[in-house]
């Protein structure tokens, strides 16, 4: 089992399909429902890098999964809006928050971010952790994370780097194109809306195929002016 940052849209064994088919409901309902659990049960460690101290509000996690994220959020007093295309993978963060006790702070909303329908905005933080979109729509769906932030808000993106494809560690990704860069982030962020805090491409010990290798993240953390 994968660590919960690799997970939410990690398309490791999803190789064989259409790109277009990676982010389907279907996709992620049928993957959610080989197991109980699929992920680690813990939050995302760059968001708990970069969050922890940042003063609760409002946030939206896009690509929830299991709900990890939107749990440790809420347990650090944010109200979240836990979004997912899998109503599987809804319904077990739901689960997960009410376990947690914090079930009056985390809401489910089930929402394809490559459909037609805007997401909805105002909030203190958008979190999307290991969301890779495809190529051609990669900016639009930056565009629209970043119009869910409310001015003075943080947008927080983070994903595998491309760096990942020499190590070994995502050998048999079949859509290596979908890894991306910080400097990809940002170029999809205008200058005039957003002051990039942070844009870097921080390594940590993951487990490879073949015993622990170094996985190097893109890291975009940026305040909307």
């Amino acid at each position: 089992m994968g660590s919960e940052h690799d997970h939410h849209h990690d398309h490791d064994s999803l190789s064989e399909q259409d790109v277009a088919d990676l982010f389907s409901q279907q996709t992620w309902d049928a993957r959610y429902a080989e197991s109980d659990r699929i992920w680690s049960g813990r939050p995302n460690p760059r968001l708990v890098e970069h969050v922890t101290g940042v003063p609760p509000g409002t946030a939206l996690d896009v690509g929830a999964g299991e709900g990890a994220d939107a749990v440790w959020l809420a347990q650090q007093g944010w109200q979240v809006t836990a979004l997912d295309v899998s109503e599987v993978a809804l319904e077990r963060t739901a689960t997960h928050a009410r376990e947690a006790g914090v079930g009056d702070r985390v809401r489910v909303l089930h929402h394809d971010v490559l459909g037609d329908e805007p997401l909805p905005g105002g909030f203190d933080l958008v979190s999307a952790q290991f969301l890779h979109p495809p190529v051609d729509r990669r900016a639009q769906v930056i565009g629209r994370l970043g119009a869910a932030v409310r001015p003075g808000g943080l947008l927080l993106v983070v994903g595998h780097h491309p760096d990942d494809v020499a190590s070994g560690l995502r050998r048999g990704h079949g859509h290596a194109e979908l890894l991306f860069t910080p400097d990809q982030v940002v170029a999809a962020l205008p200058e005039t809306e957003w002051d990039v805090r942070v844009a870097g491409a921080p390594t940590r010990t993951a487990d490879g195929p073949e015993g622990p290798v170094t996985a190097t993240d893109s890291v975009v953390l940026a305040a909307r002016r």
